[in-house]
């Protein structure tokens, strides 16, 4: 380490001389978290064993690790793993962050133990909301019981450090991880030195060195990393097996701001090993190979999927494009409506419903619906789980090239009942079929969500649930192109192919419509006082606020098979 020196010198005697020398040096300098203000917002951290409440047996139990890290938290924490014996059990982070050498010691002593990690909060046992771990629930030998949450759970400044130590790593698109530049802050001590020199052959030479005193004399702080703190960084993220990436991003962004990542990003920087759905929660452990369909667990393994052999042509085809979600359940194959509500001479809404899982015919389906419908234009209202992927890029095709636009809805038929809104007898044998169309709780996800996307215009109501997952077999290079080429066909940006990919095949992660239209997945939002369909004016329609006159649009409803 290199010290400004300065000198007082002082003529002791004829042979000796006295020299004080004042030394500015760094004492202690320390790595922490760059605001002030958020270092006390927070207390020290401290740990709970909580198990959970959310299930009746074999309920999964985690360390909830909330507050500021300082310089002894590893020690604290050592503490608490030696207490706990060789439970492999989860540590739920919530942390405005703290010393960057405390967090990589906490990360090391987790990684060591084997343990995951999330981001989350925990709300323990009958604690209310403004001190959601309260000492009251907290038993003498520090367990408790709880649940833990994701929204606004936050992971910042150090704390993302102590989250890489995880043997896996999960967050959820509800809880925020933010990181920013590094301030190391020095701390300015003037040290005093006797020094006693005598001559040698007419050198002055130094005869011994005694330390006389001790003063404080300021602090600087810097953002900039010396070599040995950079490479204790680089050296440790790569030890975690996390993207160096993370470096530069943190460096880009000031100590007085928190860049957030998103989850996407999260993955791909390696930060993050998996991103939780809406039904997981921190402190779920993750699956094992073999976990049963009912564990509490996250990431369930993919159920295997039979796929009927192709018809022999001169050579049998091997089917690799299924596309479907494990985890939701399944309905029946999609099949088309063609509807109408109201009297369409004098005004109405027209739309095609299209309801139930993607199937390989299903294109071939909505070709036939589209001949039969010609040049008109109606919309398709979609309510989907999703299903097979190919047929998904087809029907998303055949949608733009015959200038549609999509929505997502749920279509009632008159006269059916609650358990079966779409029931048969209340289909017309001909023609189109009279019923309504609500936009509350409908949804379209995993493949669905492709189709939707080849509407010219794009639309969701604020109570729809439009969702994408990663398919359920491993994606070779060409399987990834397409998916990027289809969303660049269809105009959709292309960071939604890492939106897709955070989560797993069986869960249904929501994008949320601020994130879709980001995104380009959706043109708008349908307000609340309107419903998915086309509102056309009919002939005899007067002067409507309800729907837009269109000039030569035939409004009287079409002759159409409906299956």
């Amino acid at each position: 380490m290199r010290f400004a020196v300065s000198f007082l010198v002082k003529c002791l005697s004829f042979r000796s001389l006295l020299i004080l020398f004042l030394l500015n040096l760094p004492i202690g300098a320390t790595a922490s978290e760059a605001a002030k203000q958020k270092q006390a917002g927070q207390p020290p951290m401290d740990f709970i064993l909580v198990h959970s409440l959310s299930c009746l047996e074999d309920c999964p139990e985690w360390i909830s690790a909330e507050g500021r890290i300082t310089s002894d938290t590893p020690a604290r924490l050592r503490k608490f793993l030696k207490k706990i014996g060789d439970r492999k059990v989860p540590v739920v982070l919530r942390s405005e962050g703290g010393e960057v050498d405390a967090a990589y010691a906490m990360g090391r002593m987790i990684r060591k133990a084997g343990l995951e990690t999330a981001v989350g909060g925990t709300q323990l046992k009958d604690c209310p909301d403004d001190d959601r771990r309260c000492a009251a629930a907290i038993a003498k030998d520090g367990t408790s019981l709880g649940d833990t949450y994701s929204d606004g759970a936050f992971c910042y400044s150090a704390c993302p450090l102590v989250l890489a130590g995880g043997t896996s790593r999960a967050s959820s698109q509800w809880a925020y991880i933010g990181i920013h530049q590094i301030t190391t802050i020095y701390q300015k001590v003037r040290v005093s030195y006797r020094i006693e020199y005598k001559m040698v052959n007419g050198k002055k030479t130094e005869v011994s060195r005694k330390e006389v005193g001790r003063k404080p004399a300021g602090q600087r702080s810097s953002t900039k990393l010396g070599k040995k703190a950079t490479a204790a960084l680089t050296g440790y993220l790569k030890e975690m097996g996390v993207s160096g990436d993370l470096v530069d991003l943190m460096m880009a962004t000031t100590p007085a701001s928190i860049a957030v990542i998103p989850p996407e990003d999260a993955v791909r920087m390696g930060l993050l090993t998996g991103v939780l759905t809406f039904s997981e929660w921190p402190g779920m452990p993750l699956c094992t190979k073999d976990a049963a369909a009912s564990a509490a667990c996250y990431r369930h393994p993919a159920a295997e999927v039979a796929v009927a052999p192709a018809p022999v042509a001169e050579a049998p085809v091997k089917r690799a494009t299924v596309y479907t979600s494990g985890g939701l359940p399944k309905t029946h194959p999609m099949d088309f409506l063609v509807m109408y509500d109201g009297n369409c001479q004098d005004e109405c809404t027209q739309w095609i419903s299209a309801d139930g899982d993607i199937t390989p015919d299903t294109p071939a389906q909505l070709d036939a619906v589209l001949k039969t419908l010609g040049e008109k234009k109606l919309p398709v209202v979609f309510q989907s789980y999703g299903g097979d992927r190919d047929a998904a890029f087809a029907m998303g095709r055949m949608i733009r090239a015959a200038g549609l636009d999509t929505s997502i809805g749920r279509t009632r038929l008159p006269n059916c009942p609650m358990q079966d809104p779409r029931c048969t007898a209340s289909m017309a044998k001909n023609g189109p079929t009279e019923g309504e169309v609500f936009a509350g709780g409908a949804y379209c996800f995993s493949s669905c969500t492709l189709a939707f996307m080849g509407g010219e215009l794009r639309f969701v109501g604020k109570t729809s649930a439009l969702g994408l997952s990663q398919p359920a077999i491993e994606l070779t290079e060409t399987e990834r192109g397409k998916f990027i080429a289809y969303f660049s066909e269809m105009g959709i940006s292309p960071e939604t192919f890492d939106t897709m990919m955070i989560t797993p095949s069986f869960g249904r992660d929501d994008i949320y419509p601020p994130q879709a239209l980001k995104l380009d997945i959706i043109d708008g939002v349908i307000p609340y006082d309107e419903e998915p369909g086309l509102h056309l004016c009919g002939p005899n329609a007067k002067e409507s606020v309800r729907c837009p006159r269109r000039s030569g649009v035939e409004t009287v409803p079409v002759a159409a098979t409906v299956n």
